[in-house]
Parts: structure tokens; sequence; C-alpha cells
């Protein structure tokens, strides 16, 4: 798909932003998902999710539906969510366990490594090679306490790629291991169901020009982002609490017991990091944030967000109300900005786009990133 830009670029203090159309389009959002989202490192499921062998959860990445599962030996498995046989849906649930996976319209049955095991007269056809009609395997690989998965028949370097825009963030990847991700567990989970274009949403996530105007309760925890220039303030700059505030929470007050393994820097800030195509990843001192996109159409967007906290802070059963309530409001307020753009993005006044302002020019990288996997002219 190629749509043209505006007919001379903008110089100085404003910069193009993609045409209106690239957000309602429904040709661009099947380029989309078949040239980002089905040829990148997809942020899939927590790990606890699919904890246990035979514990199963599915997933719709780009245009296919995945079933996310552990087998015995306690591997994470990707499948494509197609029978061999005829192609019904093998699981047709949301999630489950199992010890093995059944189609439910003629019975071929797959074990937990994806492997025919059993099928209605399977033993008077000995050609059949069990292995080969399998379920078909996505490439997988687990990081953070989450499995990612890529549905490239040859996936990209996970370092250079995920690992790669950590460090373009915070500097060094050790920046983002003091938090001790992997271990840290799920104490909250809200889905939020977004009437926006995914796009829009990265977009909002990157940049702070408004959060003075809609981020009250954010702006009072972190004065410089009332400022509007958060996202450009360095590699592996964190806003800094404002000096009576004791913690990420709604109204400042104290919150859990700090990730011990953070460096004294890191204990009065929040820190914020893209991954793309899917993952947004918020640090502060005593909790760590991540937010998984699933863009499901042109015009709507599934948000799953993870309030994550030390193993004991959970196991306590730690009141955590006030640090959700903080980052809820945000992502409300936020989804909401979205959702109130979408409509106009298929306006007339808007069919070449609007404009980036200096606090917004590092989202036109963005905008390049997608341009390129897609094909759009910019």
């Amino acid at each position: 798909m190629i749509i043209d830009q505006l007919d001379a670029p903008l110089e100085g203090s404003l910069r193009p932003t993609l045409p209106g159309l690239v957000y309602t389009d429904p040709e661009q959002f099947a380029a989309e998902q078949a040239q980002i989202f089905e040829q990148t490192w997809f942020c899939a499921v927590a790990s606890s999710d699919v904890a246990r062998a035979g514990d199963w959860r599915t997933v719709e990445i780009g245009r296919e539906r995945l079933i996310v599962s552990r087998n015995r030996r306690g591997e994470a498995r990707a499948f494509f969510n197609v029978c061999r046989h005829r192609g019904m849906q093998v699981c047709t649930e949301e999630s489950g366990s199992s010890r093995t996976f059944q189609c439910g319209y003629h019975a071929w049955t797959y074990d937990l490594d994806g492997a025919l095991v059993a099928a209605p007269n399977l033993t008077s056809m000995p050609d059949v090679d069990r292995a080969a009609y399998g379920l078909r395997r996505a490439h997988v690989r687990e990081w953070l306490g989450y499995v990612w998965v890529c549905l490239a028949d040859e996936p990209p370097s996970f370092e250079e790629t995920v690992h790669g825009e950590v460090v373009t963030r915070l500097g060094e990847l050790h920046h983002l291991d003091n938090y001790g991700i992997e271990r840290l567990q799920v104490a909250h989970r809200i889905r939020y169901d977004v009437a926006a274009n995914w796009k829009l949403v990265v977009e909002n996530f990157q940049e702070c020009y408004h959060c003075a105007t809609i981020h009250p309760e954010l702006t009072e925890v972190l004065p410089e982002f009332a400022d509007g220039w958060a996202s450009q303030s360095g590699v592996n700059h964190g806003a800094l609490f404002a000096p009576e505030v004791e913690g990420f929470t709604i109204d400042g007050s104290a919150g859990a017991a700090v990730i011990p393994e953070i460096a004294p820097d890191q204990e009065r800030r929040y820190y914020a990091i893209t991954i793309r195509p899917n993952v947004f990843v918020n640090l502060v001192p005593d909790h760590v944030i991540v937010h998984r996109m699933f863009p499901v159409a042109a015009d709507r967007t599934i948000i799953e967000c993870d309030w994550l906290f030390l193993p004991e802070v959970v196991a306590a059963g730690t009141d955590v109300s006030k640090q959700v309530e903080l980052f809820d409001r945000v992502n409300r307020q936020d989804f909401d900005a979205c959702e109130k753009t979408q409509p106009t993005m298929s306006s007339r006044h808007y069919v070449d786009g609007g404009v980036l302002v200096p606090a917004e020019h590092h989202i036109g990288e963005f905008h390049d990133w997608v341009a390129d996997r897609t094909g759009l002219q910019r």
C-alpha cells in the first residue's frame, strides 16, 4: 500500500505525522498484521498464565490464532490453533489445562509437544506420519516472565530487536535486570478494550506533551512530566518523584517493599520503555507495570495491563490498590484520548495527517519504522 505524504516536508518546529488513512484503512491494517505482528517477536502471555505442564492460553497474533502452552518438561510451546485434519480450531476457549489437545470435530488428538497421538481409525492408516501431521509450531522465547512468540519462518534476532529496544532506552540491559522482573508476580491485571488504532496507543505512550492536560494525578507524582519533554530527556533518564512523594501511588503515599536489587539512582524514579510492536514496560521502585497490546482491527485494540510485585508482597496479600489506581487512571485517560482521536482519522481535514511539535519529533522514528515494514511512502 502506498500513500503520498505532504507535497513538501515541513521544516523547523513542525514535522508531519502519518496520513489519517493509515489509522483506518483495512488494507493498511492487514499489511501491519502480515509484516509487523507476524514477523516480529510478540509478547503473548505471562509465563505464570501457563505455569504448569498442560496449561494453555489462546491468543491472536496478526491474522493467526495461537495456543501458548507448556509441555511436560516445563518448556513453553506455541502452536497454530489449526487442526491438521480439517482445520477446526483445536482450543476454542480462552484458557485451560489438559493432558492433550483434542479437536472437537473429529477427535484428532495431539500431545503437549504437538505430535499427533490419536485419531479415529488411525491404526488403519499406518502410512500417516504422526510427527509430520502434528500441530504447526511457532518460535518461542521466555524473557521477563513472559512468553514471546514469533510466527516468521526465520525469526529476527531477539537480542538485536527486543533487547535492542531496551538498550536504546536505558543504555545497558543490566539497568532493566536490576528489577528482576522474571521473578515478580502478577498482583493485578486489567483488560482494556480500546476503540482506537494500535498506533495511536503507541504514539500516546511515547510522548508527554499531553501529560499536563490529561494526567493531573501523574504529574503530581512526576512533576517534570508537566513540561512535556519527558521522552526527550536522554538515555537512561528516569522521571524523578516530587520531593514530598513517597511512592508511585495515587496519593503519593509509600508503596510496598522496594525491589532490593535496584540501583540507588533508581529508587525514586520512573522509567518507561517501548518494546515494539506491542509492549510497554514501566519501572518504579516497588513494582513494574507491563502493557501488552493485541490489535484486532484498524479501530480496536485489546490491552492487558499487569501490575507486578515481589513474591513476598503478593503472598502477604499486601494492599496495592493505590499503586494500581494511579496507573489505571493514567491508562483510562490515555485510552479515552485515543478513542476521541480515532473517529477524526477519517476526516477530510486529516487526509494529509497532522503535525508533530518538537516534544514529539521522536514519534517520527516510529512512523518510519511502520512505513518501512508495510511499504508506505513518506
